[in-house]
């Protein structure tokens, strides 16, 4: 937004924080339980990131409905329809998240296994965080707002009052204040094209049955997807870079990848190897299985 009262740089930095302060928290805890760290929890934060974005976008839209509305004066009134809105879809997404990383933790490989964990975890904090620290955030941000602040500074600006004619100067120094009446909130371009244009062209009976032709097209194409799924992982990759198995695995690949992997017959039972019948029936086996 162009009003210097209007924008909400530091409430969208505060939200990409909330996921940060997340991310800390988790590895913080994860470390101080002793859970070993690898390479690939190094990932993690990205997926926080976009989690908790997702969620101050929900958040702050469920707040500029509210303010449509609400009493802009009654900030419990507005905090309570926003988390009444908000809240659900958060917790729904968080939990779907949180039990897929969780159920991720019974693989019997420890690196996936310390990964699950960590970001599992850090999707818990996330959602503490947005509902608690963001919240906060969004009331601050509310009532600076009503008193005419300006977004960096803080210190309040004269609004509606055309004090010089450079056009930069009265947008970073003059409000168009915190949703005066004379200035209706109006509606994002993306909810007029849902809800002009794309809502009735998908409710179109035609249009729904070719939607119910495709997803029918896509379940099957992943069924048989399903089927065709072959198991196929580098070892290598699930250990530490100072582990002693990564040499292993590298000499193995350079040297011996041609060969096949080694196979080993045990007998478990006792064996008369003095006996020359014996021994020929032994080798007469090892060599049925070469």
């Amino acid at each position: 937004r162009l009003s210097c009262i209007r924008n909400n740089t530091w409430l969208a930095s505060c939200g990409v924080l909330s996921s940060g302060l997340a991310v800390l928290s988790s590895f913080g805890l994860m470390l101080f339980c002793g859970v070993p760290f690898v390479v690939t929890v190094a990932n993690a934060p990205f997926l926080i990131l976009g989690v908790g974005v997702d969620d101050m976008f929900i958040m702050i839209a469920s707040w500029e409905q509210s303010l449509r509305r609400k009493d802009k004066s009654n900030v419990k009134s507005l905090l309570a329809e926003t988390y009444a809105e908000a809240a659900l879809s958060v917790t729904i997404t968080t939990l779907t998240d949180v039990l897929a990383f969780f159920i991720g933790t019974w693989t019997a490989f420890p690196s996936v296994r310390s990964f699950c964990l960590y970001t599992g975890t850090a999707f818990v904090f996330c959602y503490v965080y947005t509902l608690t620290f963001f919240g906060a955030v969004l009331v601050l941000n509310h009532k600076r707002e009503q008193g005419n602040r300006h977004w960096l500074t803080c210190m309040r600006v004269d609004v509606g009052e055309d004090q010089a004619e450079n056009c930069l100067y009265n947008a970073c120094c003059i409000g168009s204040g915190s949703r005066q009446p004379s200035e209706p909130e109006g509606e994002h371009p993306m909810s007029i094209f849902f809800q002009k244009y794309y809502g009735p062209f998908v409710t179109n009976k035609w249009i729904k049955l070719l939607l119910v032709l495709l997803y029918g097209a896509y379940l099957g194409g992943s069924i048989y997807g399903c089927t065709q799924i072959r198991e196929g992982i580098d070892l290598r990759n699930l250990a530490n870079d100072d582990s002693y198995v990564i040499p292993y695995y590298d000499d193995d690949e350079k040297y011996f990848s041609t060969y096949g992997p080694r196979v080993m017959v045990v007998i478990t039972e006792s064996v008369d190897y003095w006996n020359e019948s014996v021994r020929l029936g032994i080798e007469s086996c090892v060599q049925n299985l070469e």
